[in-house]
């Protein structure tokens, strides 16, 4: 098997001749082919220049250079895209993962796994404004995703080629990929790793990332229990506006016939015009994304199933008594 390591890059260029002297000896003791695969992703220092240095002396560094920054998500996908390994591998450049842990988690691929994902156990970051919110972001996902891992933020990762070969990703998606493997069919394991803290440069997340990480989480339950029949959730939110629109009718019906509120000293008639509106709304747009959906899997001609191995269907024709020629 052959091996791609992926690094994201942005912004550290006093960092990445040290991980080149740390990732080199750790790929070249593994016996097998190797390659390393850098993105920078826009950087607005002297990173370029360093990558450039690095791959004229190692063919075996390929480098690609963003017009722009488009995040650490794209950079990733980048380098997935332009990787020839049979095993990927990617990791950060800021040096808090450890080159020599690659061993380990190629160790637990040939268990049988499809993805093993790196679980910084000692963790080396701010309490309050890293290590905390991480946690809290790990619990709620395993709950949603029922993938249960401590650390889906840990870049350190390896993945079998074919697990995510047709995995696209957008946004902050980058740390959900076990989950789509996942449904893939892939079976996922996790072991610890080391972890240090940073030594040059600036991490370029905070707490904001907090909030994009669990609408990005919204986004990835819709994809697994409604990608397919949309019309379940939007229909469903019609429905609902329906039955108030209905319950707010017949209370204002009573209101007027019976305990003599006019219509127009309540906002219910207001409220069942709003309701109705938002559910044929609803209704429609569920419509829509049905019909978007099945337009999309027409025109790839991508199937809603995925097949893992097949036996007897190589070859051969069918004859009449229906047995193999």
């Amino acid at each position: 098997m052959t091996i791609s390591v992926t690094i994201p890059v942005y912004n550290e260029e006093d960092n990445l001749s040290p991980l080149h002297q740390r990732l080199v000896p750790v790929l070249e003791s593994l016996g097998t082919p190797w390659e390393v695969v850098f993105v920078n992703d826009g950087s607005t220092d002297g990173t370029a220049g360093v990558l450039d240095a690095l791959a004229a002396q190692d063919e075996r560094l390929k480098v690609i250079h963003f017009r722009r920054n488009a995040g650490q998500t794209a950079a990733m996908m980048a380098g997935f895209e332009y990787a020839r390994g049979d095993i990927i591998v990617p990791m950060d450049a800021d040096l808090q993962n450890d080159p020599r842990d690659i061993p380990l988690l190629l160790d637990k691929l040939n268990e049988g796994f499809d993805v093993c994902s790196g679980w910084r156990k000692d963790r080396h970051d701010h309490a309050l404004r890293r290590v905390l919110p991480s946690r809290i972001a790990n619990w709620l996902i395993s709950k949603v995703s029922a993938v249960r891992l401590h650390d889906y933020g840990c870049s350190l990762k390896a993945y079998r080629r074919d697990v995510i070969k047709g995995v696209r990703l957008y946004g902050e998606m980058h740390r959900f990929i076990p989950i789509y493997a996942y449904w893939l069919g892939a079976k996922v394991a996790e072991v610890p790793v080391r972890h240090h803290p940073r030594v040059a440069g600036r991490s370029a997340y905070g707490l904001e990332r907090i909030f994009k990480v669990l609408l990005d989480l919204v986004v990835v339950k819709f994809l697994d229990r409604y990608a397919q029949k949309p019309i379940y959730v939007f229909g469903g939110f019609g429905l609902f506006n329906f039955l108030v629109s209905l319950l707010a009718g017949l209370w204002a019906v009573y209101l007027k016939y019976w305990a003599g509120i006019s219509f127009i000293q309540t906002p219910l008639p207001l409220l069942v015009v709003m309701a109705a509106i938002t559910g044929v709304m609803c209704m429609l747009l569920g419509l829509v994304a049905e019909m978007v959906t099945r337009n999309w899997h027409d025109s790839r001609d991508k199937e809603t199933y995925i097949v893992g191995e097949t036996r007897n269907l190589e070859g051969g024709t069918i004859t009449t008594a229906g047995r193999e020629k």
